[in-house]
């Protein structure tokens, strides 16, 4: 039989995912590509996590880059671009391609939402099985931090402080709002960002700009960011809705 496995990434979605998966298939395999810089409130998330599940979480630690994003930046000398963020592809990607198996079936905690992007990542990866549980069930993000708050589990501090994913402290896939917010959250981590950006001769962040009346997208580094760019929600807004209540009630 295929092996089952879990693709954990502390992120709201992917635990009820996971939590879905594991009643189904008691041998499901439950991993973690653990990144430096995602905060620090991630390992009592994943303890408790590891508690309702019922089983064990594999943590897995690149060691080209010692598990580290900023790493990752200066030795590649890249950030992001039209295809991503190279981090992603050196501290997570990477891992899950040594780890599985040709016929392994793959639980991500893609959402309703996200139908698209599991479009392209079948598109990009044609011979991986992905199992879209969530999406199959209707739950959105929504639903799933409800689900967490219901079970009385504790949500990561990036949820809390209104951060709409539990990316890393400075993901380098958010834009001037995220960043303005950064700035106030995390000063050090802005303050260090803007200085690899200044190393690299890279930027992040694009901003309006306006010209003889014409409207383009101007890149701009984080230490010329004006604070009052971009407007990244900062309220967490969580609804329970039909499917949320549903999904409660089957996990135990």
């Amino acid at each position: 039989m295929p092996r089952k496995v879990s693709w954990f990434s502390c992120g709201a979605a992917s635990a009820v995912a996971t939590k879905l998966a594991v009643q189904a298939y008691p041998d499901l395999e439950i991993f973690y590509c653990e990144v430096k810089e995602e905060h620090p409130s991630n390992k009592i998330f994943l303890a408790e996590c590891e508690a309702w599940f019922g089983k064990k979480i594999k943590v897995l630690r690149d060691e080209e880059f010692d598990f580290s994003a900023k790493n990752v930046f200066r030795k590649t000398r890249y950030l992001v671009g039209p295809s991503g963020a190279r981090c992603t592809a050196e501290l997570k990607r990477k891992l899950r391609w040594e780890v599985s198996k040709p016929d392994d079936i793959h639980f991500l905690g893609y959402t309703v939402e996200e139908i698209k992007r599991l479009e392209r990542i079948k598109a990009a990866e044609p011979l991986v099985n992905f199992y879209p549980l969530l999406i199959e069930k209707g739950l959105t993000k929504k639903d799933c931090l409800s689900i967490l708050e219901r079970k009385n589990i504790s949500l990561p501090e990036m949820y809390r402080l209104g951060y709409k994913n539990n990316n890393c402290v400075g993901c380098v896939k958010g834009q001037a709002g995220y960043w303005n917010k950064i700035r106030v959250d995390f000063p050090d981590v802005f303050q260090e960002m803007s200085l690899i950006e200044r190393e690299l001769n890279r930027t992040i962040c694009k901003i309006e700009w306006r010209r003889g009346g014409k409207r383009f997208l101007k890149r701009v580094f984080l230490d010329e960011l004006p604070p009052e760019a971009g407007n990244y929600t900062s309220e967490k807004d969580i609804e329970c809705g039909i499917l949320c209540l549903q999904a409660s009630d089957e996990l135990s």
